[in-house]
């Protein structure tokens, strides 16, 4: 429980103390008695409310083990009530000396009666509070989901007449050009793919590594000829499922700052696996030693967007690794596609 938490539960405990004794008070014993009661019930409604919220409701609860839950809750409130039907019987005899001291069964009954009906209040008040919450929150969500479908659709071209429109400049490049028409032929399958296929949660892995394949042949074909750029896929599962343009992030920053010196080799290579569900990553590219501080900056939004998404679609299940050495970057993504 975060410090900021465990104040506020502090304070809303002692806000129900508080009423407690306002509510309770009889003022015809000592306020140092009453105090003293209410504040026992408070040590054992807190205790068996924290066990039920942390341990029994989310151990039975989600699996639909309602008996056991029933049973082990029963059983808890019935042993906190013997506790402090024990506790209410020692105090009465050694400290308030009261004229008439009350039986322990009475004092069992009353405690359990007492300690089942303000956890069950508690417990109730959280979960419509959080019932409430939740749904707020889902009301929010659905309301940006609406928002980012509008915002997608307005800032969609037309894909019909963009494809259109490429295939008359592509008609237009001279056909001895053969650079400019294979560029202009691999954006346009690259532009397909994030027009038509990217608009899902999840696309069929052996269509995102396709597209990564077109996207590094497009990109070789842009840099010079003392690139060297070796792409290694194996151990495909045809079934697996991934969100879409997760894996271009880390290869287009490769390829953004990858080495170009004339005097030595400069290399990008991209290690694709896919095994039993977890997918593996690895891109590595040489980099220039004067770049360092311009490739830190450059490329730290990509990367922190890359995070962000991935903490939202796949939370506890990967883990990205990222070296910047002296002469070479390498990032390293593990996914849990299960």
């Amino acid at each position: 429980m975060k410090r900021a938490d465990t104040w506020k539960h502090i304070a809303a405990w002692t806000c129900l103390y508080i009423v407690w004794l306002s509510l309770f008070q009889n003022h015809a014993i000592a306020l140092t008695r009453t105090m003293t009661v209410q504040f026992c019930y408070l040590i054992f409604i807190t205790a068996d409310y924290y066990v039920i919220e942390r341990l029994l409701i989310p151990r039975y609860l989600p699996q639909k083990r309602y008996g056991y839950f029933v049973a082990f809750t029963v059983s808890l409130i019935f042993i906190s009530a013997w506790f402090r039907a024990w506790v209410a019987l020692q105090m009465n005899r050694h400290f308030f000396h009261p004229p008439i001291i009350p039986h322990f069964d009475t004092l069992f009954f009353n405690s359990a009666l007492n300690i089942s009906l303000w956890v069950l209040v508690i417990i109730t008040g959280k979960m419509l509070f959080e019932r409430m919450q939740t749904q707020k929150q889902m009301e929010l969500l659905e309301r940006e989901r609406i928002k980012n479908e509008l915002d997608y659709l307005k800032a969609q071209i037309n894909p019909h007449a963009l494809f259109n429109s490429l295939n008359t400049i592509y008609g237009n490049i001279d056909k001895s050009n053969n650079k400019a028409r294979d560029i202009l032929l691999q954006f346009s399958e690259l532009l397909r793919y994030q027009l038509y296929d990217c608009h899902t949660d999840k696309v069929c892995l052996e269509k995102e590594i396709d597209y990564l394949k077109n996207y590094i042949a497009f990109h070789k074909l842009r840099k010079d000829d003392n690139l060297l750029v070796h792409l290694s896929i194996h151990n495909m599962e045809e079934t697996l499922s991934i969100a879409p343009l997760l894996l271009v992030v880390l290869i287009e920053n490769a390829f953004k700052f990858v080495s170009n010196s004339f005097d030595k080799e400069n290399k990008l290579s991209i290690h694709i696996t896919a095994r039993n569900s977890i997918l593996r990553c690895r891109v590595h590219n040489t980099k220039e030693i004067q770049l360092n501080a311009g490739i830190k900056q450059a490329s730290g939004i990509g990367l922190l967007n890359l995070k962000r998404r991935l903490e939202l679609l796949y939370p506890r299940k990967h883990d990205l690794t990222i070296t910047d050495a002296a002469d070479f970057y390498e990032t390293q993504l593990l996914i849990n596609l299960s």
